[in-house]
């Protein structure tokens, strides 16, 4: 016993040690290639720990390799930014001007509802609210807020003053913000909001023809603000839009 005990202490002091001079920083900040390292640090020191046929070197070693491997990495980043560009990759914008860029996030294996996750615990539940949307090399999102909080800045809200419940709006145009309703992601309806709508797919179909949409799949997103406006976006307008 006294032995695990003495390993255990040698170990857990130089684990603490190493992370120690890997530098300050939170989980969610580490970089992919930290991140992997920490967790290949943890197993390394926690095999010795568990059984003590293995030398305590066998631990020791790898965890001292790994941290020269990484001091030696970031010295080359701090000096290289081509390094930097190679090892950490680049920040990507993935909303520009209330549109969505779906090139990138499928580059970055990023769905819509993930991204449309992150923006609404950012505080955004509306895409016109959003100027632009950094993805950043350690996978948070950075928000840059339009100027302005009144909706309809872009061209599909310009072309549409459609409401899902145009009966309760229309003589109370300052009600309460509504939970959007996201009706189509990535050419696919979301048969759950349509549910609790009462709609079906007809519906959404009669919807898009009155905005002179002839199919689902040239939809990236179609939904219902927080303010009950119809707001949608094609695949090919991303381009168009944005580079204005």
């Amino acid at each position: 016993m006294l032995i695990v005990f003495i390993r255990t202490a040698i170990l857990y002091t130089l684990v603490v040690a190493v992370m120690r001079i890997m530098g300050k920083r939170q989980i969610g900040e580490l970089q992919p290639y930290e991140f992997v390292i920490a967790m290949m640090i943890s197993d390394l020191a926690s095999l010795p720990m568990q059984d003590t046929r293995f030398p305590l070197l066998l631990g020791v070693i790898p965890i001292v390799t790994l941290l020269f491997m990484k001091t030696i990495l970031s010295q080359i980043q701090l000096k290289s930014q081509y390094a930097r560009k190679i090892v950490d990759g680049e920040p990507c914008i993935v909303v520009c001007k209330g549109k969505i860029d779906y090139a990138v996030i499928k580059k970055q294996q990023l769905h819509i509802d993930e991204l449309l996750e992150e923006l609404r615990l950012a505080g955004y539940f509306d895409l016109d609210e959003i100027q632009y949307a950094i993805l950043e090399n350690n996978g948070q999102l950075s928000v840059l807020p339009t100027s302005t909080s009144s909706p309809g800045n872009n061209q599909s809200a310009k072309n549409s003053n459609d409401d899902y419940n145009n009966t309760k709006n229309s003589s109370n145009k300052n009600s309460e913000p509504y939970l959007p309703k996201i009706l189509i992601t990535d050419g696919n309806i979301n048969i759950n909001s349509l549910t609790s709508m009462n709609k079906d797919k007809d519906w959404v179909n009669n919807l898009l023809k009155n905005h002179n949409i002839d199919s689902i799949d040239k939809v990236l997103i179609a939904m219902y603000d927080t303010k009950g406006k119809f707001k949608y976006q094609l695949y090919d307008k991303y381009e168009k839009e944005c580079n204005e």
